[in-house]
């Protein structure tokens, strides 16, 4: 038996020196395929260099600056990706005969929504599920999750990159608002096209930071915009309305706070946008694990009511 545990044993060092040379591979970096793994580098960097010892063969170049794939290092890549696919499915069928979830879970999700609602939602997750590691990254800017070795980001909006798959979690409703003071100082628009006039706060991540969309009649309309104040954040945007400075475009989930405190107003209702879709989005393989599946499930369930979490923004 002894024997046998010994062949056990050496087949699972090869999968784990496997796993570590597809995280660095697809990373390009040592550093960030031990991050994603949960290892050190040192740790790291002995399982490659074990399995290039067994193989025979160099697979990875290693300089200063990069890591690149050797031509054997490409051709073993493309097969043991497969087999790391299907030893991971295996895995998976087992805990659901167990119901007993484990393993380590990559997400990513924009920083405010992350912080206000998807802490909470996976905190409920992990006291559930103990065994389950969660790695929670945030990242305000959109990411090739593939590339970053991500099991799934949470992304809001139109859904463009075709060779993902995505699953419907909750909408986010849109709104445009202002503070009382700076409505009675410079009026208060009762027409989208009125906002040409109006300091407009505006959010640097948009693709046309200068045009705002709103809804007529159910007819798409735009409208231009120019303000004195921009930032990459939402709720640097909404705070500075906040604070009378301007007009902002925002969620509801960022505005609510400042709503209920009354220090801000929603304009322009009637012709707000459709609210934003938020998805769950991950790749496309041909088996998605349990723990994964299972984490999708339970953040439609939990996210589905918007009633149900609000920003941080103390």
């Amino acid at each position: 038996s002894r024997g046998l545990g010994d062949v056990y044993k050496r087949q699972m060092d090869t999968i784990t020196a496997m796993k570590a040379f597809a995280a660095v591979a697809r990373h390009r970096s040592f550093t960030r395929g031990a991050m994603a793994l949960g290892l050190s580098v040192k740790v790291t960097s002995k399982y490659v260099a074990q399995l290039e010892a067994k193989l025979l063969v160099q697979l990875l170049s290693r300089t200063t600056r990069k890591v690149t794939l050797t031509e054997m290092g490409t051709a073993y890549l493309e097969r043991c990706l497969p087999l790391l696919e299907q030893f991971d499915e295996l895995e998976s069928v087992v805990q659901e005969k167990q119901s007993d979830l484990a393993g380590l879970i990559r997400i990513n999700a924009p920083t405010p929504f992350g912080i206000g609602a998807i802490v909470p939602a996976l905190a409920i997750f992990q006291a559930a599920h103990p065994r389950v590691e969660l790695d929670l990254q945030l990242i305000d800017h959109r990411i090739d999750i593939i590339e970053e070795g991500f099991d799934l980001t949470i992304r809001f909006g139109e859904l463009q990159d075709s060779t993902l798959m995505a699953r419907k979690l909750a909408q986010m409703p849109r709104v445009i608002c202002a503070a009382p003071e700076y409505l009675a100082r410079c009026g208060t628009p009762n027409h989208p096209a009125q906002l040409s006039t109006h300091n407009c706060l505006l959010q640097e991540s948009l693709q046309d930071v200068n045009h705002w969309g709103f809804s007529d009649d159910g007819k798409p309309l735009s409208v231009r915009v120019e303000g004195a104040f921009r930032s990459n954040s939402l709720i640097a945007v909404t705070r500075m309305a906040a604070e009378g400075l301007g007009v902002a475009r925002t969620t509801l989930f960022i505005a609510q706070p400042y709503i209920d405190s009354g220090q801000l107003e929603i304009l322009l209702g009637q012709y707000a946008e459709p609210p934003l879709e938020i998805h769950a989005v991950y790749p496309q393989t041909k088996h998605l694990t349990v723990r994964v599946r299972a984490l999708i499930d339970h953040l439609a369930a939990t996210l589905s009511d918007n009633n149900t979490y609000s920003a941080v923004i103390s």
